[in-house]
């Protein structure tokens, strides 16, 4: 019998939470959609998993023994991919850079180049987190080899980071905004506009661009929740909210309807390049690090 991993990701999910709706949240799915395949799975199995009553989904004994070895199967199946897409690239001399947001600004080009130095024999691909759900850019999940992101972001503990460069956080306003004219806000002159903000599950990255610890407890209004920086970007033009940026925002995410304005009382914002621990010995992804330092923000490392 073949079961998708897929539906042992959903079961995993279910499980943990004891929720459904929970559960779909955390997966970023609907709960009727996820209903469908907690069934499929008891179809394909032919045993019940799940007790459903109005306090939860609690598991049936097969459903417990189900779940203490799923975990231990999705683990090796998840090093088997990250294994197997490691060598594909490196077979093709290709290291994979994942992104978030505008990388390392300018620098991102210059420290490409200091790689290709070091390998001329490499190339870079880099590539974008599609959500900011996805705050280390696939790192964690082997999807790419080395990152350039923004902190803080979910899953650090589990990465080595090493800072590059500060820089200050903007306001982004729709152009029709009466502050829209001004060419420089205080941060206390926006706590009772609502606020574009990520997805709840982004965690700390969520507070963070909400600068919600910069408040003095002034509740926040939210006037619409994005994951991806185009929606991100038509909610704020709609007028929906604003929304706190990096300031090369202005350059990177020009747009239409939008306007971006220095802001005082909000901390700058940081970018760090990150690798998981296992990769301390591995040359390349190493000397993309060392790439990375020779333009960190200040000059050359000691």
């Amino acid at each position: 019998m073949d079961v998708d991993t897929r539906l042992l990701r959903y079961f995993a999910a279910v499980a943990e939470e004891g929720n459904l709706s929970r559960a779909a949240e955390r997966l970023f799915v609907s709960q009727p959609a996820l209903t469908k395949q907690i069934k499929q799975l008891e179809s394909l199995l032919g045993v019940a998993l799940f007790t459903r009553s109005k306090a939860g989904m609690a598991l049936t004994e097969p459903g417990r023994a189900l779940a203490e070895r799923v975990p231990a199967v999705l683990g090796s199946w998840d090093e088997a991919l990250t294994e197997t897409k490691s060598v594909a690239s490196r077979a093709a001399r290709v290291l994979r850079v994942g992104f978030v947001a505008s990388a390392a600004n300018e620098a991102t080009q210059l420290i490409i180049a200091e790689f290709g130095r070091r390998r001329p024999e490499w190339r870079v691909a880099m590539r974008q987190a599609p959500t900011w759900s996805n705050q280390t850019a696939g790192l964690v999940e082997g999807d790419v080899d080395v990152a350039l992101l923004r902190l803080p972001f979910q899953g650090r503990g589990e990465l080595r980071v090493e800072w590059l460069l500060t820089e200050p956080r903007c306001v982004a306003l729709p152009a029709a905004h009466p502050l829209a004219a001004r060419e420089v806000i205080e941060f206390r002159e926006l706590w009772d506009e609502p606020f574009i903000a990520a997805p709840p599950e982004t965690g700390a990255w969520r507070d963070y661009w909400l600068a919600a610890d910069e408040r003095d407890g002034h509740p926040i209004r939210i006037g619409a929740v994005a994951d991806r920086p185009d929606d991100w970007l038509v909610a704020i033009a709609n007028g929906y909210g604003v929304a706190l940026a990096p300031e090369s925002a202005a350059r990177y995410f020009a747009r239409p309807g939008i306007v971006y304005r220095p802001v005082n009382g909000v901390s700058p914002t940081r970018v760090g390049v990150a690798w998981r621990p296992a990769q301390d010995t591995d040359p390349v992804v190493q000397d993309f690090v060392r790439s990375c330092l020779e333009y960190r923000e200040g000059g050359r490392p000691d």
